[in-house]
């Protein structure tokens, strides 16, 4: 799984996934990053990455000539890299620690429903216990009730409407 991370926002992307990606993937995704309909990258001017070398020189110039700059970290620095990091030990205990995927397809199901869970139900501290999409009724008076995902696995408690 490819993933894009907007560090301001903290929305979270799904580029692609992959059994044996290649520069030609890549390049695909650098072009859907750029869409100019709905792209990840509209309005950004830089993109960090890592030293994997799935970023080929074809992926850094098509983002390049969209004109987005392509930083890559330091080798062997997870901390300039935290905000991702952060992301895939979220996605790894809440979800998929607590599963065993019986294939590709139940895998994506299960990282569909984290990452509508992740955008719209779940809290970041980091954007002070907001959410990213959708907002929480915290002065409603209605009972509180738990709505769950993936089987209850996760989980959102909200209030239901007065």
């Amino acid at each position: 799984m490819l993933f894009a991370i907007d560090i301001a926002s903290r929305k979270v992307e799904i580029l692609g996934a992959a059994v044996n990606p290649g520069g030609a993937w890549m390049e695909q995704i650098a072009r859907n990053l750029l869409d100019v309909v709905d792209g990840f990258l509209l309005g950004k001017r830089y993109v960090l990455t890592d030293r994997d070398p799935l970023y080929t020189d074809g992926f850094r110039e098509i983002l390049k000539q969209g004109g987005v700059k392509v930083l890559r970290l330091p080798a062997k620095s997870p901390n300039p890299n935290a905000f991702a990091e952060r992301f895939v030990l979220s996605v790894k205990t809440e979800c998929l620690n607590r599963i065993v995927p019986l294939g590709e397809a139940h895998l994506r199901r299960a990282i569909t429903e984290f990452m509508q869970h992740y955008h719209q139900e779940r809290n970041h501290q980091g954007i002070d216990n907001a959410l990213i999409a959708g907002h929480a009724d915290v002065n409603g008076t209605g009972k509180v009730v738990r709505r769950g995902r993936l089987g209850g696995l996760l989980g959102f408690y909200h209030r239901e409407a007065a």
